[in-house]
């Protein structure tokens, strides 16, 4: 089934934007910018809203949101607008932070638990469901006795950006494989992390042939030198 509504969570206001909890915001704004589409603030649904135009039954229109209403209350916008376009909960997809991942790390899911989560709270009540998808943007946990309430409101040293800016290039690459509905197509390549080449294997090296040395030749035995008999077997001769 087609994606037709994507959802980006995040706090609104200046002093928000560059924080963890929007990383939501980030990529939805990215792929907004990147497909030359306006995000405009309509009053109804509290929210900014863009239109993706799919271009066929394959990939039907998709509807981009960023409530403006706070992460607490992000469940409001999108139920009013899930509301007046008919749109089913798993036909939506949700995009946030994910303090279970490491920053380069990027999940999608269907259903499951919020791990509370504010902004999932708030639209799983309102949607009276957790079945729709969910694209989650792994930022790092916290240091131990570290609330992570505080550790999401914070702005990640760039290290940690730049890691989260390339899993959201990551997921942009399959963007459109999951608003046409190939949501498993999409987990397949977003889910295999690259490994690195492996190192060229080595040769064994061959050993050169031992050089047998020739021979030595062996030395020349000297001649004995015939024994001088006696003095006095010369003057008696051999006795026979």
């Amino acid at each position: 089934m087609a994606i037709r509504l994507v959802v980006g969570l995040g706090n609104p206001g200046k002093e928000y934007e560059r924080t963890r909890h929007n990383a939501g915001f980030w990529l939805v704004e990215r792929f907004a910018t990147s497909n030359g589409l306006a995000l405009r603030k309509d009053a109804k649904f509290q929210a900014l809203v863009g239109k993706h135009e799919g271009g066929g039954d394959a990939r039907p229109t998709a509807w981009l949101l960023l409530p403006q209403t706070f992460m607490n209350r992000s469940g409001s916008p999108v139920q009013m607008l899930a509301g007046f376009f008919k749109i089913k909960p798993e036909e939506i997809l949700v995009v946030h932070d994910e303090l279970d991942f490491q920053p380069g790390v990027a999940r999608v899911k269907q259903g499951g638990g919020i791990a509370g989560h504010n902004g999932l709270k708030d639209i799983s009540q309102r949607l009276a469901t957790h079945e729709y998808w969910r694209l989650r943007i792994g930022v790092g946990k916290p240091q131990p006795g570290r609330e992570g309430a505080d550790y999401v409101l914070e702005k990640p040293p760039a290290e940690e950006k730049a890691a989260i800016d390339a899993a959201i290039d990551k997921c942009l690459a399959v963007l459109p494989q999951m608003l046409s509905g190939d949501m498993q197509g999409a987990m397949n390549k977003l889910h295999t992390e690259e490994k690195p080449p492996a190192p060229p294997r080595k040769e064994p090296e061959k050993k050169a042939p031992e050089k047998k040395e020739p021979p030595k030749p062996e030395p020349e035995k000297k001649a004995e030198a015939p024994k001088k008999e006696g003095l006095l077997s010369g003057l008696f001769g051999k006795k026979k």
